[in-house]
């Protein structure tokens, strides 16, 4: 009997030394091409893959079963972003989807799959679900052949094409460029030179270090780029995750710079400099800082659960200017339905050319129109049984006092948050695919967030465990 595989809120992952293992994602891919094939008998099916041990072999063993289903599969030739996988799909109109074999932003020992539709988004809920039914116990015996074809190198003429190159080559910008070893090392700084801008580029090939890193473009894990800007005294520094769908950065003094504050720059400058308009995606867990900004900007704000999944159905109901979520995924439907970190680099060093303003002079004017406020996260490891029970009491949790305030509102939109009357906020919520409730909380000051969060572990820990 084959490992039980189940998807998360954006693929399916496993350890390398462990449930992933060529028959899982011959598994997979079978299911997967059934399903297409019966949608699109013969249509060009897209694999992509990062630089971890084995992505490459696991790319070709997935071709090898979706060819064996009748499909038209070609596979990358090179490590390829997830989102040139997405902008392939989505600008090829005999393709019905594809597979990205990723370790993303998780530790360097997983691996995963991604699905991909025939717009380059995120599967559906209902897509998944079908696939997990179909999938069959054991692997499939006929395979058939793969294409290898370079999707990497138009992608990236597509981005060099998406912003105002003669500003930026003479703002002379110089950037610190960090791929957290991931798959956008060594093309993302051919985009860079490029348009002009200087790189350096660090995490860029395989050392004893890559195995201590993990590639999620958030602190701890920013610390030496944060060092390397200010080594090389930069403008910023450009941080992506293991698959370039996530973003991450660093201003000229080597301070981190939150998916949440990038969000509403480049909002702002979608609206003021590009002259674009549109609704504004974000998830619970998003800072009120970003909303402030984007409903001065005449944007309207709609507010979904966690998961990019939720904000790809949004943007599929059109006239949303841009997505994004706190961890560090951010789409502009105008470009495609999906996460692209590497375009979101591009919009900070389009931003920074056409203001004139630093990374950290553009963070620090936005904070002073519209309030600082601190954000912060922690993962409460429970025992599986105590998630579940967390799961089912939440609907009914409705706490009168939390650190010594009381909640003006309460929403159980994605397990729950509670809002008070300075504007901060508490979010609790179960892991998708991990046995942690996750505690999130933002406050005018580090003192009241770091007591929101304790108050939040605390819930979590006396009301469930």
């Amino acid at each position: 009997m084959g490992a039980i595989i189940h998807f998360g809120t954006d693929g399916w992952r496993a350890r390398r030394d462990g449930d992933f293992t060529e028959e899982a994602v011959a598994r997979i891919a079978a299911a997967a091409g059934e399903l297409w094939s019966r949608m699109a008998p013969g249509a060009i099916v897209y694999v992509g893959y990062d630089t971890r041990p084995g992505a490459e072999h696991f790319a070709c063993l997935a071709g090898r079963v979706l060819a064996g289903c009748g499909l038209n599969a070609k596979v990358c030739d090179r490590p390829s972003p997830t989102p040139a996988v997405s902008w392939t799909i989505a600008h090829d109109q005999r393709a019905c989807g594809g597979l990205v074999v990723t370790g993303s932003h998780n530790p360097p020992d997983y691996l995963g799959i991604k699905v991909r539709m025939d717009d380059g988004g995120t599967a559906s809920d209902d897509f998944i679900d079908l696939l997990e039914e179909v999938l069959e116990p054991t692997a499939p015996s006929i395979h058939g052949a793969i294409q290898r074809t370079d999707f990497v190198t138009p992608y990236l003429d597509e981005l060099c094409s998406r912003v105002d190159a003669d500003a930026i080559a003479q703002a002379g910008l110089r950037v610190v460029y960090d791929p957290l070893y991931g798959a956008a090392r060594g093309c993302f700084p051919l985009v860079l030179g490029a348009l002009g801008i200087e790189s350096v580029e660090i995490h860029s090939a395989d050392d004893a270090d890559a195995e201590e890193i993990h590639p999620d473009p958030i602190e701890p894990w920013v610390d030496d780029c944060e060092r390397a800007v200010v080594e090389h005294c930069v403008s910023a520094g450009l941080i992506n995750d293991g698959d370039a769908d996530r973003v991450g950065a660093v201003d000229e003094h080597g301070t981190f710079v939150s998916p949440h504050k990038i969000i509403a720059l480049v909002a702002g400058h979608l609206v003021r400099n590009r002259g674009m308009q549109g609704r504004v995606v974000l998830n619970l867990s998003t800072s009120t800082l970003t909303k402030r900004v984007c409903r001065a900007l005449g944007c309207r704000v709609t507010v979904r659960p966690v998961g990019f999944k939720h904000i790809y159905k949004e943007m599929c109901k059109g006239d949303v200017l841009i997505g994004g979520e706190e961890a560090g995924g951010i789409g502009i439907p105008a470009h495609m339905r999906e996460r692209d970190g590497l375009l979101v680099n591009l919009m900070l060093c389009e931003l920074m050319a056409q203001t004139g303003k630093t990374l950290g002079a553009l963070v620090a004017e936005m904070e002073e129109a519209f309030g600082a406020l601190v954000y912060g996260r922690r993962d409460l490891r429970l025992e599986n049984e105590v998630i579940e029970m967390f799961r089912t009491m939440l609907p009914g949790l409705n706490p009168h006092e939390i650190a010594g305030e009381t909640p003006v509102a309460v929403s159980h939109m994605d397990g729950l948050r509670l809002e008070f009357a300075d504007e901060s906020w508490l979010l609790l919520r179960p892991g998708g695919t991990e046995p942690v409730v996750r505690v999130y909380a933002e406050a005018p000051t580090a003192r009241r967030r770091d007591a929101l969060l304790e108050a939040g572990c605390d819930l979590a820990r006396g009301g469930f465990a």
